[in-house]
């Protein structure tokens, strides 16, 4: 194969999200890709530099971008569904080491990621907000900017794997069960109504 830097990524990324990112080798990435490690020292420097351009790559496309043209038009309640749809099937492709082998062996890398999806998700949810509001579907009564910041810390939360290692629930389901407090937490009577019906239409079980 005719190598660049994002079939790099991507193939590395894969490895990642499966086995973590202790376990797995520069010698490991270069033999799942097809290409030598002098090919893929090409690229990059060393795992660190690797694991650096993955998450500004992560950062890039974790704005759903591939979900644009399934997703307009759609209401604001809709919106969320696909995108927590689209969030749940990444998680369950993850290695829970992930996060942690991020957090302990590249501190710095991963704080500044996590920071900057911090405020492209703050953005992302105060739009979806006020697009609710001029839809009529969720309350007009809400402090936009203070419950976007709440709901983006609690999706910091459920990614902390402290936070998760004394509760024996799967991590789609936490995320899924906070996705539906949350539009609970902010529909109106249109938008509850519609929001339940949309959840039997797509047989998503939200019971904790």
């Amino acid at each position: 194969m005719e190598a660049n830097l994002e079939l790099i990524l991507k193939g590395a990324g894969a490895l990642f999200k499966k086995y973590g990112i202790r376990s797995i080798s520069m010698d490991d990435i270069a033999r799942e890709l097809g290409i030598s490690k002098k090919t893929l020292y090409q690229f990059v420097d060393n795992k660190a530099v690797l694991v650096e351009h993955l998450l500004r790559f992560m950062l890039e496309k974790g704005d759903y971008s591939c979900l644009e043209g399934s997703i307009t038009g759609l209401n604001a309640i809709d919106v969320l569904l696909a995108v927590s749809k689209k969030v749940s099937e990444e998680i369950k492709e993850i290695n829970p080491s992930l996060a942690f082998d991020l957090q302990k062996f590249y501190p710095v890398i991963y704080r500044e990621f996590v920071l900057n999806k911090r405020d492209h998700v703050f953005e992302q949810i105060k739009r979806n907000f006020e697009q609710g509001i001029s839809e009529g579907l969720y309350r007009n009564d809400l402090d936009t900017e203070l419950v976007s910041r709440l709901y983006v810390q609690k999706l910091i939360d459920v990614h902390n794997p402290e936070f998760l290692s004394s509760i024996d629930f799967a991590f789609d389901k936490i995320f899924q069960v906070m996705f539906d407090n949350h539009i609970r937490g902010i529909a109106n009577a249109n938008g509850l109504a519609y929001y339940e019906n949309q959840i039997i239409h797509l047989k998503i079980n939200t019971n904790p």
